[in-house]
């Protein structure tokens, strides 16, 4: 078997051992994801509803689930809103 494959079956098994709640030596990171509140983080750039959710790329419908709290963001969606957050004229800078 090639030393790729080995890696890639011990990866598995440790995975898997981890998942079984036995003792690994995988290393474990927890990430903490901060509560965004998507209404101030839009409020906060002074775009309405629709021009917002055009410039980050999701429906008008997304956002106002985010908005009521139906749905949350996830994944690359999360991220932007997070730096918008911190940075709220980010979002008219790259529209510019």
């Amino acid at each position: 078997m090639s030393e790729a494959y080995e890696s890639l079956m011990k990866g598995l098994n440790e995975a898997l051992a981890f998942a079984r709640g036995e003792k690994t030596v995988a290393v474990v990171h927890h990430v903490a994801v901060p509560e965004l509140d998507v209404a101030a983080i839009r409020a906060s750039t002074g775009l309405s509803q629709s021009a917002f959710a055009r410039s980050i790329g999701v429906a008008k419908g997304t956002l106002l689930n985010w908005e009521q709290g139906r749905r949350r963001p996830t994944g690359p969606a999360q991220v932007l809103l997070a730096m918008i957050a911190r940075r709220p004229s980010l979002v008219r800078e790259l529209l510019r």
